[in-house]
């Protein structure tokens, strides 16, 4: 029952970081938002086997803090990325 709130946690520091950060017009609704519940859900679990406590809070911060340094991460280099091929395209188009 854990997993489901840490990944809602996860969840919720995506939508965070989605509607933050700008270029957020390049890529889907639902990219960064769900990346951020996989890595909070990968990174509880890890932690768990870890030998962590579920019921500790280092826990719970460690993995909501991992999940929205990878979301901002992943929300700046598709953005990047994006644009960088929006540009290239348009060259190739208009020349």
């Amino acid at each position: 029952m854990e997993l489901l709130f840490v990944v809602l946690g996860g969840l919720i520091v995506g939508l965070i970081a989605r509607y933050s950060l700008p270029r957020r017009s390049t890529h889907g609704e639902a990219l960064i938002p769900a990346v951020a519940a996989i890595v909070a859900a990968v990174v509880w679990v890890a932690l768990t086997w870890a030998g962590w406590p579920w019921d500790g809070g280092w826990i719970w911060a460690v993995s909501l803090v991992a999940s929205g340094i990878v979301a901002v991460a992943v929300d700046i280099l598709v953005g990047r990325r994006r644009e960088e091929g929006d540009r290239r395209m348009l060259v190739e188009l208009g020349g």
